[in-house]
């Protein structure tokens, strides 16, 4: 009886799956402006000063959090600005714009953070299927971030990839 080989394992390909960049759902938090609007339409500097005063930050301790207004309301430069303030104080770091656009950009943050002396030379294979929805620029910067280092570069699976640059 013959022995079954793994040629996958054996082909020394590295499969990066850009879902483990993302941060969990835990971690993030959302901070709407709306619920500090007079009527959910206007803001009252007063009102709103004391009302973010009085707000408890805590409930943002150690998250991402995306800060943006779900109202159709003229909100003041300054009201993000000042939200920014109470916000910086609690959270791991703070966004303006939805959860969606804080996502991407804490992951390609953390693409740009990846040490490339561990892909030289080395095949590598991005995962392209997933749970998470992963927005195309984040493919667009790890083959910008890896391809001066790697020997060749996939998108797919390892059993199934599509070449996208092999080093001459």
């Amino acid at each position: 009886m013959e022995a079954i080989v793994n040629k996958v394992a054996e082909s020394g390909l590295i499969t990066l799956n850009l879902e483990d960049f993302l941060p969990k759902e835990e971690a993030c938090g959302m901070f709407d402006l709306k619920q500090f609007l007079f009527m959910e339409l206007i803001l009252k500097e007063k009102d709103f000063r004391q009302s973010l005063k009085d707000f408890h930050w805590q409930t943002f301790e150690n998250k991402y959090v995306a800060v943006y207004c779900s109202a159709d309301a003229i909100i003041p430069l300054w009201a993000y600005m000042l939200s920014a303030v109470y916000l910086q104080q609690v959270a791991k770091e703070i966004f303006y714009g939805t959860v969606e656009s804080m996502k991407e950009q804490i992951l390609l943050n953390e693409i740009e953070k990846i040490d490339t002396e561990n892909f030289v030379d080395k095949r590598i294979v991005i995962k392209g299927c997933g749970d998470a929805t992963i927005p195309a620029s984040a493919y667009f910067s790890i083959t910008k971030k890896l391809k001066p280092f790697v020997k060749s570069l996939m998108y797919g699976e390892p059993c199934s990839t599509v070449p996208v640059y092999k080093k001459k």
